[in-house]
């Protein structure tokens, strides 16, 4: 390793800021030999890179801002922010023992988490400002990405291009908009930080930066483990623009980075992908216990690759031509035309040999931006399928960067001569960049809330079965219940067998009165996945309703051997046991153990549990304790505005005051709580 850092003292004296290196004095340079994009470039002044930073920012800002008005979205906002306690709480000693140890989401993303804590530790669950945060690290990447890029090529112009294409481009309206991926922002950030100090190290290596190479990408991989290309994409920046390895750029004037042997350039790496490799280990293995790893038996591999190369040249139409965007794209590997596996793999393939050929003529830009895209995108390309998408916006974020440096330096080259060009390609780039700031404007807007986002999706998207479920849950939430029902039936239509959409729609079916419907859901989804603990529980519920009581506990005693600790199953079976009308099903003192284990799970913060615990001691003639305990149930039904509650439990305790106990006549009484 010590040969890795070493430096050569002879490259080391000359300059290392690009500040001053201005392009050299033009008469010094063999303009035959000079890489293409130099050729347009002439010296330039310094405020006008701090002019292209401040016009990035702006730019970006103005595509975005709508996200202020935005709202979080019912579809992994809630186990990464609106119901997730550890994060609600804000940062804490507890809340930061978590970050680091939990993999909830089935991810380990500590700095993630605790960018969510801190975002609730200091706004709440204001949405606004959640999105703000997220806004406020692209803008950061994208003016970090052109402080890279303008650092390594010592082109300003294509750089500035690359980076706004980067910031403006509305498919990273999703990494955005999205609260739940933060975690594409902010990783990006350490990538572009990585590359940053790596830059710095090629400029006069040693261990000290070398070092601060290894830290930004092990924090960014602390962040999202998407980081794990980037290894691969620092040796493609040794090939171009960096010219580290030997004979891949013609000797300037002026050497800003170290030469080495291909050898030394691959040893000097090593480190970071072990920290790759770990980070792939920790994450297959977490996201494999955690069940959202698609076994090769349901999606073979053959289905696999096909859908890469589908998948590949997908997001390249997308780039060109950014419409009909959702949130989620379904499988379609069953109606997948046979030519459309073998087209792509054609195209990519003279895509691939031409970018080679590219660079073996000095347009080394060609094989960096394409090696960039396909190495990229290799993590989450569908090889490895995890989650019910087939591709994802969000996955472009990095990869699309290759794709933009194809663009913008192939652009640059085209600018060389003669005059005229300069004049029709900046308008081209000017118009293209207003186009996508209006077209990521537009997209905004469909993240407003859950309804627009998931209608829109189930617009742009056919046989979407997640979709329907995700629209007809937000539906379901706004009380909109007729409409919540057709997209569950839906649904069902695609996937008769899920059990999660059977347990919803019966749900949505007794909110509106249809019992006997829903509790023939229940049955089905329980059919579906006997051990569903929660389709026991609420089917229990229902029987209740119906004063099958019988029927409840058997269902409540299901639910409780698969989740001993679900605190409705737990209440209402104590219910039941407490007040039941047949001295031979009543179990009092078994009421009192499951009521008050359901009111520790819930931090005696329920005003429905404690009302229950306190019809169990009732039951067991401890009038004193359940007079207290009502009073409690009956404060918090108060401050809850629960009128109907607060009248039931007035009742019950009416009667404990009397020293007398809360029990059915007759199967058809009424029973405590909805």
């Amino acid at each position: 390793m010590n040969e890795t850092f070493s430096s050569d003292r002879e490259e080391s004296k000359q300059s290392t800021d690009p500040a001053e290196q201005g392009g050299g004095s033009e008469a010094d340079i063999n303009l035959s030999q000079l890489p293409a994009h130099r050729l347009t470039e002439s010296p330039v002044k310094k405020p006008y890179p701090l002019l292209i930073y401040v016009a990035l920012a702006l730019a970006t800002f103005v595509a975005f801002e709508q996200l202020r008005n935005n709202e979080f979205i019912d579809y992994d906002d809630d186990h990464y922010v609106t119901k997730n306690q550890h994060v609600i709480g804000g940062i804490t000693r507890d809340s930061v023992s978590w970050a680091f140890t939990t993999t909830h989401a089935a991810n380990w993303h500590p700095l993630t988490w605790l960018s969510h804590m801190l975002d609730c530790e200091l706004f709440g669950l204001h949405a606004g400002w959640h999105h703000l945060t997220s806004l406020f690290f692209h803008i950061a990447n994208a003016l970090l990405l052109f402080w890279v890029l303008n650092r390594m090529t010592k082109a300003v112009w294509p750089s500035a291009f690359v980076a706004a294409l980067f910031a403006l481009h509305p498919l990273h309206v999703e990494s955005v908009a999205w609260v739940s991926e933060r975690k594409d922002v902010l990783s990006s950030v350490f990538w572009m930080l990585t590359m940053a100090a790596y830059v710095m190290y090629a400029e006069r290596p040693g261990i000290g930066r070398y070092m601060m190479v290894f830290l930004a990408l092990g924090l960014g991989l602390m962040a999202k483990p998407m980081l794990v290309t980037l290894p691969f994409v620092l040796l493609l920046l040794d090939f171009w623009p960096l010219g580290r390895f030997p004979a891949t750029q013609p000797q300037l004037v002026k050497s800003y980075y170290q030469k080495a042997t291909a050898y030394r350039l691959i040893g000097e790496k090593i480190p970071l992908f072990v920290l790759s490799v770990a980070s792939c280990a920790v994450t297959y293995a977490i996201q494999k216990s955690s069940g959202t790893v698609a076994p090769i038996e349901l999606l073979p591999l053959n289905a696999r690759i096909a859908g890469a190369l589908v998948s590949y040249v997908s997001y390249i139409g997308k780039m060109i031509y950014p419409t009909h965007l959702a949130v989620l794209y379904p499988h379609r590997y069953a109606s997948m035309p046979d030519w459309q596996p073998s087209a792509s793999f054609i195209i990519l393939t003279l895509v691939s040999v031409a970018t080679i050929y590219a660079a073996r003529q000095r347009r080394r830009y060609l094989a960096v931006g394409w090696l960039w895209y396909i190495g990229t995108l290799v993590p989450v390309i569908g090889l490895v399928q995890v989650g019910p998408q087939a591709m994802a916006d969000r996955y472009t974020y990095l990869p699309s960067i290759g794709l933009c440096i194809i663009l913008a330096f192939g652009a640059a080259e085209l600018l060389a001569r003669p005059a005229y060009r300069r004049i029709v390609l900046a308008v081209l780039a000017a118009l293209t960049l207003a186009a996508l700031l209006i077209g990521t404007r537009k997209q905004v807007r469909y993240w407003r809330n859950s309804l627009t986002l998931f209608k829109r999706t189930l617009a742009v998207t056919k046989d979407n079965y997640t979709m329907h479920n995700a629209f007809a849950f937000a539906l379901s939430s706004q009380g909109k219940l007729d409409e919540a029902v057709s997209h569950y039936r839906k649904a069902l239509d695609l996937i008769p067998y899920d059990a999660e959409t059977h347990l919803r729609l019966a749900d949505t079916l007794r909110l509106q009165g249809e019992l006997n419907h829903a509790i023939s859901h229940y049955r089905q989804a329980i059919r579906n996945k006997p051990d569903y603990a929660k389709a026991h529980n609420d089917l229990a519920y229902a029987l209740r309703t119906q004063s099958r009581l019988d029927e409840a506990v058997s269902h409540f005693r299901q639910a409780l051997e698969t989740k001993p600790d679900l605190a409705p199953a737990l209440n209402g079976l104590a219910q039941i046991l407490a007040i039941h009308y047949d001295p031979n099903v009543q179990d009092a003192n078994e009421a009192v153990e499951l009521a008050s284990r359901a009111a520790e799970l819930t931090r005696y913060d329920d005003a429905t549990i404690l009302d229950t615990l306190a019809t169990t001691y009732a039951a067991t003639g401890h009038f004193d304790v359940a007079v207290e305990t009502a009073q409690k149930a009956l404060t918090l039904a108060t401050a809850e505005q629960n009128d109907e509650l607060v009248n039931q439990i007035g009742k019950r305790l009416e009667l404990f005051r009397q020293a007398k106990p809360y029990q059915l006549s007759a199967p058809s009484s009424e029973m405590i709580g909805p």
